[in-house]
């Protein structure tokens, strides 16, 4: 079964919480922490993963945390959860050999395909636009 890590859902997360802010400048991790509820260890083991990935980088010092390295709009849902996931295969690697010999390694291939194709094809931004136009019908008492 195919699934994503809570990690890779925050992962997700993370990158929206810094997309919602001005590119130039960084949001402390505490902010993020705070806004996502978790922990300051766990989230930072995310950002490290992330910035091994090129997606952020990060500042030391009083006005450091971590900003986006591109614009939002280059960023694709797939690049974010691969960083985290790997490969998002919807079968084990060894599977794809024993799948062969039985006549059904184009259904698995096709399943991959539009998988992947979709995870690319949802950028950040639009991820951004959904969370916001959602928000918008929200309201507190």
């Amino acid at each position: 079964m195919l699934k994503i890590s809570t990690r890779g859902q925050y992962a997700l997360m993370t990158m929206e919480v810094l997309a919602e802010q001005d590119g130039n400048s960084y949001v402390p991790m505490k902010k993020i922490s705070h806004r996502q509820n978790l922990s300051v260890k766990y989230l930072e083991q995310i950002l490290i993963q992330l910035g091994k990935a090129g997606l952020v980088e990060g500042l030391r010092g009083n006005n450091g945390g971590y900003r986006l390295t591109k614009p939002v709009s280059e960023y694709t849902v797939g690049e974010i959860l691969r960083a985290m996931e790997g490969d998002l295969a919807p079968r084990g690697s060894s599977a794809g050999k024993a799948f062969k010999t039985c006549g059904n390694e184009s259904f698995w291939s096709g399943f991959e395909k539009a998988l992947n194709d979709y995870v690319d094809s949802v950028t950040l931004d639009k991820i951004v636009e959904t969370t916001r136009e959602n928000n918008a019908y929200m309201f507190y008492i």
